[in-house]
């Protein structure tokens, strides 16, 4: 992993944090999720006459990402509606990584070396700190961790699913506005279904904000799948749920929950862990 790939997916993981806590603060998660996903439907459209379209190859991983996508965001706002967001933030992102190892393994032949295992093992550490640390001194919400539980296998699953289908794309460019295109639809077709006439007005008040999330949402993919076209896929999921610090901060500061020493020592795990990834590349 060079420099640049490193920056690149840094980057995507402050913006992905960033989008995650609009969809937290938007009180009824459909309506969030509605115009996230609504929003990524747009841009996706306003990018295809650009960016053509994806290799005939690439099309089988493309659709089964967009289902595997639609089960996220419903695990995801589920698992906002029963906790924290410092909580439910990290154990989603947290069990992600190692997942990917091993999957990536299996299906990509992918095996990193002892530098990069190195790297991944400590980025996890870090990263389970942060997600034990967000259950302290609490009795367990198992509902709550279930389903973040469930978000993370999700998102390993379709982070090895794309980062084959990607590769496979011939345009990183056209697999995510493809991407967001086909699986946009369908969380605002569910809300209309489900809210009929209601919709609009509850979409109106946090148009901006929603829509915001939207472009930080693609944008931040955008730049995984790239990345995912340059480096192997598990070192770039340990560093990309580096997002899990940033969430732990977006919590302290706008949800008041704590951060803590705990935290701290946690991130510096994650940042000696991203250092022997680097190593490895």
């Amino acid at each position: 992993m060079t420099p640049l790939v490193a920056t690149a997916v840094l980057t995507a993981a402050v913006t992905h944090a960033g989008w995650n806590a609009i969809a937290h603060r938007i009180t009824d998660k459909l309506v969030g999720f509605t115009l996230i996903s609504g929003g990524g439907l747009l841009i996706g459209l306003a990018a295809v006459p650009f960016t053509g379209f994806p290799a005939a190859g690439a099309w089988p991983y493309l659709l089964a990402s967009s289902a595997i996508h639609i089960a996220y965001y419903a695990l995801l706002m589920q698992s906002f509606r029963l906790g924290d967001f410092g909580q439910a933030y990290p154990i989603a992102r947290g069990t992600a990584p190692l997942l990917v190892t091993v999957i990536a393994a299996v299906f990509a032949h992918e095996v990193p070396d002892g530098w990069a295992a190195a790297g991944i093992v400590l980025s996890c550490a870090g990263l389970t700190g942060v997600a034990l640390w967000g259950l302290r001194g609490r009795r367990p919400n198992w509902p709550a961790i279930g389903a973040a539980l469930a978000t993370g296998l999700t998102i390993a699953v379709y982070t090895v699913v794309d980062g084959i289908g990607v590769r496979a794309s011939g345009s990183p460019l056209a697999y995510i506005a493809w991407l967001m295109a086909v699986q946009g639809a369908v969380i605002p077709a569910y809300a209309l279904y489900r809210l009929r006439g209601e919709l609009p007005g509850l979409l109106r008040p946090f148009a901006r904000i929603g829509l915001l999330g939207a472009a930080m949402s693609v944008a931040a993919y955008a730049l995984v799948l790239w990345a995912q076209t340059k480096a192997e896929l598990a070192p770039i999921a340990a560093l990309r749920e580096s997002s899990i610090i940033v969430g732990a901060a977006i919590g302290a500061v706008v949800f008041k929950e704590r951060f803590g020493l705990p935290r701290v020592a946690a991130a510096g795990l994650l940042v000696v862990g991203i250092g022997l990834m680097l190593r490895s590349g």
